[in-house]
């Protein structure tokens, strides 16, 4: 569903991109033709089968690959290295296992501008950040445990938490939810259905599940096997 309040303008452009590699002597081409737009602040759903070139289209999107052919644009300017302001959480939620819940959190802080700049001098306000943030996920009681310490669905909320703290205008997906049982991806649905409505930044989700693309985006958009297009929209 989307949140009335956010203004839709375009955001990401793909034009006419062709994706092409070389697999040893075999040239396969993983995009052809791809057209998409995406408007500010939508939450939008990739699904398609297995190799269709989903995982492609989500580095093309974030500026970790080139296009063979073809433009991507991010708010109007053409990507040519990586994006800036891109929060990432993927199914492996990979926290740092010396690090507390809290300081796996904090971590783009520490790496992302104009964060680390000011992380020494106003660590406290950060803290109190990513304190609320823990809160808003449900690990608030959980900020000064290890990661082993942590359910698989505890870790994947620190996971998704430390994607948003930097307040990114753009959040990839790549199913950071498909590795959980059922019970905890549907509980995680609402988790994240509802940081999307609270920050409004635009969200692109990679997924198997059908279910998982209608209860979160409010576009699903179907790609077909390679070479990957998006041969189906649905709002």
């Amino acid at each position: 569903m989307s949140d009335p309040e956010v203004t839709h303008s375009e955001f990401i452009k793909v034009d006419g991109v062709d994706m092409t590699f070389s697999r040893g002597e075999e040239e396969v081409h993983a995009l052809r033709g791809l057209d998409l737009s995406i408007p500010r602040g939508r939450f939008v759903a990739v699904v398609g089968p297995s190799g269709c070139g989903k995982s492609t289209l989500m580095r093309l999107l974030t500026g970790l690959a080139k296009p063979s052919a073809g433009t991507v644009t991010l708010e109007g300017a053409a990507l040519r290295g990586p994006a800036k302001g891109v929060g990432m959480a993927f199914q492996n939620a990979s926290l740092l296992p010396w690090r507390s819940t809290l300081s796996n959190v904090m971590l783009p802080f520490e790496i992302v501008a104009p964060h680390k700049r000011r992380l020494r001098a106003n660590r406290a306000e950060y803290e109190a950040r990513a304190r609320a943030l823990l809160k808003t996920v449900g690990l608030e009681a959980f900020a000064d445990n290890q990661p082993w310490e942590l359910s698989g669905g505890m870790q994947q909320r620190a996971n998704v938490a430390r994607a948003i703290v930097h307040e990114p205008r753009l959040m990839m997906l790549d199913e950071p939810f498909g590795a959980l049982d059922a019970f905890t991806r549907e509980e995680l649905w609402s988790v994240m259905q509802a940081l999307w409505m609270e920050r409004g930044f635009t969200a692109v989700l990679i997924t198997h599940d059908l279910r998982e693309a209608v209860y979160l985006a409010d576009e699903v958009l179907v790609m077909s096997a390679l070479p990957g297009r998006i041969v189906h929209r649905q709002e």
